[in-house]
């Protein structure tokens, strides 16, 4: 599936669907929990959390695509991100856009 954060694509008329949209609802674990502590204090990137996101927006994104799937599109326009802490340790990823076809 194609996807852009433009509204359209060059050398292709676009046949709009509507909008898709992915999310899920990641929470850490203790192991992460510890280590991100405990990295904290040294400084530094906390490629526990950093991998734990990337696996929520690749999870969020497969679930835009199986919408946009279902719809018959060719592509995804207009493709966001968005992310918000729904409690203490949980993170929210939402991606959504436009589903669109070829004409």
């Amino acid at each position: 599936m194609f996807m852009t954060t433009t509204e359209t694509i060059p050398g292709k008329e676009l046949e709009l669907l509507g909008m898709v949209k992915g999310a899920i609802i990641q929470s850490k674990n203790i192991g992460r929990d510890i280590g991100a502590g405990l990295k904290s204090i040294v400084g530094g990137e906390l490629k526990g959390y950093t991998e734990m996101m990337e696996e929520a927006r690749d999870m969020a994104v497969n679930r835009m695509i199986r919408e946009a799937e279902a719809l018959g599109a060719d592509a995804i326009v207009c493709v966001r991100f968005s992310t918000s802490a729904v409690m203490p340790g949980a993170a929210e990823v939402m991606v959504f856009g436009t589903a669109v076809k070829y004409k």
